[in-house]
């Protein structure tokens, strides 16, 4: 049966702060609405304009702060070799020194370098402050000298010492073995480790390894510095094919002999 005129009434409540928060957006709403004429999509299109504002759109993560560009363009020359540049790492680079899980870190780069960017999932972004496995910091690269990144582990991961400086650990041979993988990108096996050594800067004490990782994901070449501070061991990595190594090893010893946290 057809009808010519209709009245629809919604009334609610003033005192809506004993409505739910499901029934909450009708109080903004006219204490009535009269509807004459009015067709029912027309009616439903604007009840449904109500709801909208309930509708909460979650932020994507903040973007990586690496800048694809050569580092020369905004890092400040290095004090000690004006050849290279000085990057040092701030609360504004990653989650981690945000959190103050790790502590700012510093190494010095060639000019020609790009700050590479790191994966989410690799970047520690969504375990912050307590993540149980080692994450990626920062990344620079070059295509014709090579590759460096700083890798943070939970100290909790190595030993159940607070504060546990690298010597508590254990021997520069017994941290490697529990961080290789993450200098290789894959396995670790000790007949790929040339050498190792040990260096003190002030009261902080540092592992320096080389390694020569045929198999290796980053490079068959792998220059390696682990020191632990606070609740975090890091890990300093460089690495090089056959080519690059030949012409640039030089260069990637210099970075890593300038890595300091």
């Amino acid at each position: 049966m057809a009808i010519s005129q209709f009245t629809f009434s919604v009334t609610v409540s003033t005192s809506s702060s004993k409505l739910s928060p499901f029934r909450a957006f009708g109080a903004s709403a006219s204490e009535s609405v009269h509807c004459q004429h009015t067709p029912r999509r027309e009616f439903l299109k604007g009840i449904a304009l109500h709801v909208l504002p309930l509708v909460v759109l979650r932020e994507p993560p903040p973007p990586s702060q690496a800048r694809e560009i050569e580092v020369g363009s905004f890092l400040p020359p290095s004090q000690l070799d004006p050849s290279f540049v000085l990057f040092k790492a701030s609360p504004k680079d990653t989650p981690a020194l945000r959190a103050g899980n790790v502590q700012p870190y510093q190494f010095i780069l060639p000019p020609t370098w790009k700050q590479a960017r790191v994966a989410n999932i690799l970047s520690g972004n969504y375990c912050q402050p307590k993540c149980a496995e080692p994450w990626v910091e920062v990344k620079f690269e070059d295509e014709k000298q090579g590759k460096v990144q700083v890798v943070a582990s939970p100290l909790i991961r190595l030993t159940n010492k607070p504060n546990a400086s690298i010597e508590d650990i254990g021997s520069p041979e017994k941290v490697i073995a529990s961080l290789g993988p993450f200098v290789t990108g894959s396995t670790y096996d000790p007949d790929e480790l040339l050498e190792t050594s040990v260096e003190k800067l002030g009261d902080q004490t540092y592992y320096k390894y080389e390694l020569e990782t045929p198999y290796a994901l980053t490079g068959s070449h792998n220059l390696a510095k682990a020191t632990a501070k606070g609740n975090t061991v890091v890990l300093f990595v460089a690495s090089a094919n056959d080519k690059q190594w030949q012409t640039s090893q030089k260069t990637l010893k210099a970075i890593l002999d300038s890595f300091e946290v």
